[in-house]
């Protein structure tokens, strides 16, 4: 008898552990029918009071960070939590114009021996809903972060943020490594003669060698390039994205100048094709935002400094 009230006693207060929605959740998110580039990290970081749910929204959207405090209810016999007024990042937003959609967030508890998760959609507000679509998400709670402390403390700690991502050397993820030598393209090659050249930037260097990682500048929308060096085709063809496109390449210094010249080979979604190319000459890093179109292509100029 004893044993058998001691199962009912662990079943229910298991059950009323799992009613809340307390905790560290995490996972990704994506735009219904829009395709594997429209993703969104999020972190969900929750405390509860009764019904009442109080907290905080990360989430991690192209090359932006954001943050925000949130707040809503939690029916706990219907497992259903809502969270209201968020302001997400509207996924067809460029570098150039980032737009926000009002969104509520709708999501049902599940619990399971293997762990708890929320599954469900930001839903735009009735105003927006035929500009913002639903974005869907099924995220997991972090047991091992999933304690009161912890979350008291983020939540007193926190600050609203807003961070624009740029790579740096120490997180360089490379796509693909170009080897410094001339190749052939005829096609390119006859196309690149007839485009204007445009002067970005002009770089004074110490070094006779350079090391080059292109990467899109902002979404990543299908841009492709060809790279030139001195006039000459180094990448054909190379897909632009968060991963960079290495080179290396020696300074030739029977030259006054050298020059690396991007090339577009169309225009992905958004016009027009943009990079952002990490210079490195050992001693200083440069970034430079390049802008090529089919009628011009974006050239970068270095000059070895006079010793």
């Amino acid at each position: 008898m004893k044993k058998s009230l001691l199962l009912i006693l662990l079943c229910v207060s298991a059950r009323v552990f799992s009613q809340d929605v307390v905790g560290y959740w995490y996972g990704t998110a994506s735009v219904a029918n829009g395709g594997g580039t429209n993703n969104y990290l999020v972190e969900l970081i929750l405390k509860q009071n009764g019904g009442t749910v109080n907290g905080i929204i990360n989430y991690y959207f192209k090359n932006t960070f954001r943050s925000f405090k949130t707040s809503g209810s939690f029916n706990s016999n219907s497992r259903e939590l809502s969270l209201f007024n968020i302001p997400l990042t509207y996924f067809g937003s460029t570098a150039q114009m980032e737009v926000d959609c009002p969104m509520d967030l709708r999501a049902q508890l599940r619990v399971a021996k293997a762990g708890s998760n929320l599954a469900g959609s930001f839903i735009s507000k009735a105003a927006y809903k035929h500009t913002c679509p639903p974005v869907n998400f099924n995220i997991k709670l972090n047991k091992d972060a999933n304690n009161q402390d912890s979350i008291l403390t983020a939540l007193r700690q926190f600050k609203e943020t807003y961070q624009v991502w740029s790579p740096s050397a120490s997180d360089t993820l490379v796509a693909a490594t170009v080897i410094q030598r001339p190749i052939t393209n005829y096609v390119v090659a006859n196309q690149y003669k007839e485009r204007e050249k445009v002067l970005a930037q002009e770089i004074e260097i110490n070094s006779d060698s350079l090391s080059l990682d292109f990467y899109d500048n902002g979404e990543i929308d299908g841009d492709s390039i060809s790279i030139f060096y001195n006039d000459k085709l180094l990448a054909s063809s190379q897909r632009l994205s968060a991963r960079s496109i290495h080179l290396k390449v020696a300074v030739d210094t029977t030259k006054e100048y050298n020059e690396v010249t991007m090339f577009a080979d169309n225009l992905g979604t958004i016009p027009p094709n943009t990079a952002l190319m990490l210079v490195s000459d050992g001693r200083k890093r440069y970034e430079v935002r390049l802008s090529s179109s089919l009628q011009k292509s974006g050239t970068v100029r270095f000059k070895r400094r006079t010793k």
